[in-house]
Order: C-alpha cells, then structure tokens, then sequence
C-alpha cells in the first residue's frame, strides 16, 4: 500500500506536469507559426500596399487579415473573406502584439493564438493580423488526458500487485521462520532449527541469528536442567543420610551412638546450609550479576588471614607468601572466592599448600598451588562448571558440592579479574587476578 501511494502521487504529479508541458510546447509552437504568417505578410504588404494577394492555405482554422487605419480589410484569407475586422486592436509600426482568445467568427468558440503586427506600406500602415487555432491543442490534450487517465490506474494496479507479490516473496523466508518457531512449545523442543536461505542479504542474516539464538537457549536450557538435576542429587544425599540416621535411632534406640548420630546429623545440615547459600548466591549472580561494595583493601591480609585458620585444622602444610597487594574489592566475595580455593587446595594436597599474593602491573594476583593428583589438560576449564567433581567419591565424602570453583571465577569476573588453573607438571595451580587500587585510595 505505501508503494503504490508513493507511485500513485508521483505518477500524478508526472502525468500533471506532462499535460501542462505538452500543452505550453504546443501553442508555443502554433504562436511561432503565426507570428511567421504575420512577419511574412507584413512583408509583401510593405512591398505591395493595398495591391497586396494573399495566398490560399493554413487550412480552414488559419486566419489572416490586413487592415488599414480606418478599419477596412485590405486583404483576408478565405475562412474570413468579406468579413469586418476580427479584432479591434491598434499596433504601431513594427510593433508586435499576441493574445489569446476564443471570440472570432470561426471555430464555433475554439480557442485562437492571434499575432498583431503593425507595418509601413506605400499605401499608408496597416494592421496585419494573423490567428491559429488551438483546436490541435485541445485534441492534443484531451487525447493525453484520456491515455493517463486510462493507464494511471492500471498502472497503480500493477505496481500494486508487483509489489504485493515481490514482498511476499521475500518475506516467505521470515514466514517459515515464523512457523518453526511456533512449534517449539517446549525447552525440549529447542533442537529445531529455523531454514536459512540462500545469499547473504538480512533474512538469511535473521535466519541464522536465530538459530544462533536458538542453540543458546538450548544449551541454556540443558544447563539448567543439569544444574536442578545436580542440586536435587545434591540435596538428596545428606537428607537420606539423615533420614537413615533417624530411622536407625527410632527402630534400634538402644543400640545408637547418639553423639556420633548427632555428629552426622550437624555434619550433613552444614552440607545442606552451604549447599543452598551456593546455589542462592549463583542464582542471584544469574539474574542480576554479582553487587559489589568496593572497598581498597591488602589482599595479603585476607590471605594470611585464610592461612592461619587452615593451619589450625592441622594435616598440611600452609606456606603464605605475602606482600602488600591492594586491590579495589568487596571484602565478603572476595574472602569467599580465597577460602573455596584454599580449601579446594587443601582437599585435593598430599602433605604441602602454597600461598602467594604478589604485584603485577595494575594487577594484584593470588596463586594456590597443592601437592596434589593435579588435573588431567582437557578437565582445566571443566572443572569450573558447576557441580563438576574429577574425583566423584572423595570430594562427596570431604564436603565438596562442585560449586567452590565456579564461585570463586564468578566473584573474580565480577571484579573484572579472571581465574585460571595453570600448567603444571604436577599438583593444581590456581591464579586469581584483582583489579588493584589507584594509590588515593589506599589505606
């Protein structure tokens, strides 16, 4: 509709145009003959004077009079023989005049273009005066008229249909995409994939966007149910070993430890108290990010703070290398990015953990390092996935949930750092980076 309305206003303001061009080049050019009719009997009137003969032609609609001062017709063409002057006007001597008008005695009211040339002869001035019709013209006109009022609206018609055609064509592309993605009704369902045509013009651009977009709510949505797999896995296991331990105690109460009961009880509700606070604290950072409340604080302080408590657990070795680092941090994340690594390190070393803060460039850097099994080259990145545990039963029977790592990453990107597992020959090397403070504000 809006193409045809653009081509239906600048047809019509054409077509207008072109009628009133055709019209103003016709009687231009009919005005030029008259004026060469009169210039041409001006002439023989000047040589002949009242002795002057017109020759016949021009047609039945040419007119052509010579008339003396007192008003008397010297000579006439034959459509206005023995008739009085035509028009009652006055020229000088070479003096040229032109109107219009609709009021001589041929024609039947047609439309005239008459030239009045005024010239000196031997016989005294005359007026010589020479008309053409317009009727020519008017035919021209009507005729071009007719012709555009005839193909405006077939032209109007085709571009209509073109266009309606052209653009359905080219958005049946966007069609199937559209009934594709009205049949995903489910996440189950978001393995579909939307067709891409062919060329590389912006529907096959939305076309792979889409599908772009498509394996991203896949992959998301497998994420998902993994994660509610992994934390219902994960909070099944320490509620059945409660209920086991009740049921025990209700059937058999005079064959139960209860201190030790008591124990395993406590022991599998911190299990549950910091399995939920991880799985709060990650679904919070997927909605809305991690907030922070920066603070420029000594990273060493909290490392050395973090090495004191493990060496009161006793069983390793804690070594702390420490020099001031400040760094622009939020305190709480940040101690809880350092006690998940430490305490992974712990879990996982033989005899030995290492700990180090140190400056470099703009960078404060964290390292924990183990004496420990280390990890496999192509288990590096996937062990920052959420509930993922190289060794299964040991890291269930020492309290890991498989959530510690990905924490620690998501509270350092947060703080636009990173954390990254090195290459080592042996043992596990964990690299914390920080954003250090600009010098105003250290303290």
């Amino acid at each position: 509709m809006a193409a045809t309305a653009v081509v239906a206003i600048v047809l019509g303001v054409a077509g207008v145009a072109f009628v009133l061009l055709q019209r103003q080049q016709l009687d231009s050019t009919l005005e030029d003959v008259a004026r060469q009719q009169a210039a041409d009997v001006a002439t023989a009137a000047a040589r002949d004077g009242r002795g002057l003969t017109l020759t016949p032609g021009g047609g039945d609609q040419a007119l052509i009079q010579v008339i003396d001062l007192d008003g008397d017709v010297v000579a006439a063409s034959p459509s206005v023989e023995g008739e009085a002057p035509v028009l009652d006007l006055e020229v000088a001597p070479d003096e040229v005049r032109v109107t219009t008008t609709a009021a001589l005695p041929i024609g039947e009211g047609e439309r005239f273009v008459v030239v009045l040339q005024g010239v000196d002869t031997p016989d005294g001035s005359f007026h010589v005066l020479a008309a053409q019709s317009l009727e020519s013209v008017d035919r021209a006109t009507e005729v071009v008229s007719g012709l555009l009022l005839l193909g405006y609206p077939l032209v109007l018609l085709t571009v209509a249909l073109t266009s309606y055609w052209l653009t359905g064509k080219s958005l049946a592309p966007v069609e199937g995409i559209r009934r594709q993605v009205a049949t995903i009704e489910s996440a189950r369902e978001l393995s579909a994939r939307v067709p891409v045509p062919r060329g590389d013009d912006e529907i096959a651009r939305l076309a792979t966007t889409m599908n772009v977009m498509l394996a991203r709510l896949q992959a998301n949505a497998e994420a998902q149910r993994q994660f509610v797999g992994d934390a219902s896995h994960e909070l099944r296991s320490p509620l059945a070993t409660i209920r086991v331990a009740h049921e025990v105690a209700t059937l058999h109460p005079e064959a139960m430890d209860w201190a030790m009961t008591s124990r395993e009880v406590l022991a599998e509700l911190d299990r549950i108290d910091l399995l939920v606070a991880d799985l709060l604290l990650l679904a919070r950072a997927d909605e809305h990010g991690l907030p922070l409340r920066l603070d420029a604080l000594d990273v060493a302080g909290l490392l050395d703070a973090e090495a004191r408590r493990l060496s009161r657990v006793g069983g390793i070795e804690v070594v702390a290398t420490t020099t001031e680092a400040v760094a622009s941090i939020d305190r709480h994340l940040v101690e809880r990015a350092l006690r998940n690594l430490t305490e992974n390190a712990v879990r996982h070393a033989y005899s030995r953990v290492e700990l180090a803060v140190s400056i470099d460039a703009a960078t404060v850097v964290v390292d924990v390092i183990d004496d420990g099994p280390g990890v496999p080259a192509h288990d590096r990145e996937r062990i920052f996935d959420r509930f993922v545990r190289l060794d299964e039963s040991r890291a269930r029977d020492s309290g890991g949930t498989g959530l510690g790592l990905p924490i620690a990453r998501r509270i350092a990107v947060a703080h636009r750092g990173d954390l990254v597992l090195l290459d080592t020959p042996s043992g596990a090397h964990f690299r914390l980076t920080l954003p250090s403070a600009p010098a105003a504000d250290h303290h």
